[in-house]
């Protein structure tokens, strides 16, 4: 189908649904100018320091980092709080806003990036699932509890060429043993999910009331399928639409959806000229 055919189309399905069910990968963040990490190569680029050293992202994203070189893991975590922090949503989060503030039953976010991108384009909490937790927040190593507590007081310091912290390491408040970022990483059997379960509970009882939604994916591929599978589960149970925004991988199961082989920004923008042009 043409290009103008399919933009079309999807501009008609966002029109049509009753609930966008936005749901967003690593490629969500790009335009943003966040690293998706795709391929070690990507990866190393980005961390030179664990290159020389040839630590992958398993290997480092993992919590026997933060047990076998506490102050390398908080470097590499650090980094990504820091740049998280100073990074501005695109334009293509604040169209997703107004689409949601247009529709019957608003909008509702699942996403696999930990960067609270999300929230700080303007999405209320109870919107958004992070499937796989958020940077921003902090648990206990050990864990001692279900705690979770935000990350605001921690400001990390580093020396980006080693990709090492060299201020103090953040603690537990509650038993003073090393603190890490409340994120699923590899191998992760620690991970306090109490504040996951609170935000699928919450989004699963607003999907639950849907009967047209549109699932919008962007940036989601099948390396990590999280995203994916999820939306995968609302349109065999709920008969939903899709409108897939992938550059590499946009193939969609039936005509009656939309797949856009673009960047996120790109599509939603011309998608969102389409919906204002009528």
């Amino acid at each position: 189908m043409p290009e103008e055919a399919l933009l079309a189309h999807a501009a008609e399905l966002v029109e049509q649904a009753d609930l966008l069910v936005i749901a967003a990968g690593a490629g969500m963040g790009v335009d943003s100018g966040l690293p998706d990490f795709r391929g070690t190569a990507g990866f190393w680029q980005a961390y030179p320091a664990l290159s020389a050293a040839s630590i992958d992202f398993y290997s480092i994203a993992n919590p026997a980092s933060f047990a076998a070189r506490p102050r390398l893991a908080w470097g590499f975590y650090g980094h990504r709080l820091a740049l998280y922090r100073r990074t501005r949503p695109h334009e293509g989060f604040a169209i997703l806003r107004d689409w949601g503030a247009r529709t019957e039953r608003g909008a509702i976010v699942y996403t696999s990036n930990v960067d609270g991108q999300f929230q700080q384009a303007g999405f209320e909490p109870d919107q958004i699932w992070e499937c796989h937790g958020s940077l921003l927040q902090l648990q206990c190593t050990r864990p001692c509890g279900a705690a979770i507590w935000p990350a605001e007081g921690f400001v990390p310091e580093l020396d980006e060429a080693r990709c090492e912290l060299l201020n103090e390491l953040p603690l537990c408040p509650h038993c003073g043993a090393l603190a890490r970022p409340n994120v699923l990483m590899f191998g992760d059997e620690a991970w306090v999910d109490a504040r996951e379960r609170a935000q699928a509970l919450e989004v699963s009882r607003r999907l639950a009331a849907a009967r047209k939604p549109l699932v919008i994916e962007l940036g989601a591929g099948t390396a990590v399928p999280s995203v994916r599978l999820f939306g995968q589960h609302v349109l065999q149970r709920l008969r939903g639409r899709l409108l897939r925004i992938n550059l590499r991988e946009s193939r969609v199961p039936s005509s009656a959806d939309v797949g856009l082989g673009m960047g996120a920004l790109q599509a939603l923008r011309l998608i969102a000229a389409r919906i204002g042009a009528q």
